[in-house]
This record gives C-alpha cells, structure tokens and sequence, in this order.
C-alpha cells in the first residue's frame, strides 16, 4: 500500500470528496485546501509528497501558489483548470508545475499520473542518497558509504587506511594538504615526524589508480607542501 500524502487543493467540494475515495482506496493519504492560502498552511504543518493544484480559486489562486510553493520546495505539482488554451499551460508549467491536466479529468487518468510522478520522486531521492555517497572524478569513483573504489569501472583494491587518504584527498580536492595533516587526519594521532610514511601510503595509492605513476592524473606533489587531489 502507498503511504504517501498528497494534498489537494480545489474549491469544489465534490472534486475533493470524489478524489479522496480513490486515493483512500489506493492506500494514499490525503489533505485537502480549498484555495492556495490553505495549501500554504497545509505545507507548513504537514509532510507532503505531491500537490494537485486547481488554478481558479478564492485568495490565492493556483498560479500564485504554485509560484510561492516553488521558492522553497520541489514537491511534485499537478495544475488542474477548465482552462484549454496553451497559453493557460504554458503559464502553469512556466511557473513550476510538473503536469497541468485540464477540466473535467478522468479520476483514473489523475490517480495514475500521480503515481507515476510519486514514482518518478522515489527515484529521484533513491539516486540522490546514492551519489551523496559517491565521489566521482573523472574516471576515478569513491563510494564513501561501501568503502569502495572504481577505476574505469574496474574495482581497486585499497586498505582501510588507503582508502581514508584517497577520501580525505578526494573530499578536499583542489586544496594542498600537508603531510601533517593528512597524518593526523588518516591515523587519528598527532605528526609525529612520519613523512616517510605518508609518502610511501600515497605511493601505494598512485601505483593503485594511476595509469602513470611518474606524471599521476589524480594527486598531485606540492613540493615542500604535501598532496593534493585535482578537481578534473
């Protein structure tokens, strides 16, 4: 069963009767306003996965509220209208709205474009949670959630605490990080005169994800400095 909300908002009583039994009987929550102000309210005190938005309306009409909606959400928006013209969709869909379906609708045809916007969403926010996760550059993609890497899409191999280097390079790439500090952030203790051992970790890690170890494409030697990954 569906557990999303979805908020309607139309001043005709019986459109928003007749909709809430087909969204209830699909397993939909539903919240209803009756013009564009109530479905600002509604916002504010309710999680939201999809508006359907009626244009003509008392208040705040639905182009105005689309408008407002927009500035802080990207909530799917349905715009309904008895209005045919393209203009009229033009103006709708030009101020955010994702679909604008016209008056009088089939409740089957709603019902089956909102679950396939509240699928679309789904998608949308399962691959953003993915790639927060990912690093990608140029070729080269860190997975900071499995602790893995890919070069040319060929898994690389990287100790635990190679991998903390390459991360702590790739989070700040562009940015010069002494050997102290890469130290310190890697092995959790203080610089203890241990450039030695940085360097031969980032050897490690070169002869790991770099076609040529002598002219390295991914992190660069300051000289006197320490490393840095670059921002291809």
């Amino acid at each position: 069963m569906n557990r999303e909300t979805i908020l309607m908002v139309d001043d005709e009583k019986e459109i928003l009767k007749l909709m809430e039994i087909y969204f209830k009987n699909d397993g939909f929550h539903m919240l209803q306003a009756s013009n564009g102000l109530e479905a600002l309210e509604q916002l504010k005190n309710h999680k939201v996965d999809l508006i359907i938005l009626d244009v003509m309306m008392p208040v705040m009409d639905g182009l105005e509220a689309c408008m407002r909606i927009r500035e802080q959400n990207n909530i799917p928006i349905i715009m309904l209208s008895a209005k045919t013209q393209d203009i009229d969709k033009i103006s709708g869909l030009s101020l955010g709205a994702d679909e604008y379906v016209t008056k009088p609708f089939s409740p089957l045809v709603l019902l089956a474009s909102v679950k396939s916007h509240i699928r679309r969403a789904r998608q949308f926010h399962s691959k953003a949670n993915l790639n927060a996760n990912e690093i990608i550059i140029d070729e080269l993609m860190i997975n900071t959630a499995t602790h893995t890497v890919t070069m040319d899409q060929q898994e690389v191999k990287l100790t635990p605490l190679e991998f903390t280097i390459l991360k702590l390079l790739a989070v700040n790439r562009g940015i010069v990080l002494s050997m102290d500090k890469i130290y310190e952030e890697a092995w959790n203790e203080p610089f203890m005169e241990s450039k030695n051992t940085v360097m031969v970790h980032i050897r490690k890690i070169r002869e790991k994800i770099e076609k040529d170890t002598q002219n390295p494409k991914y992190i660069k030697t300051v000289w006197g400095i320490g490393y840095k990954m670059e921002a291809l």
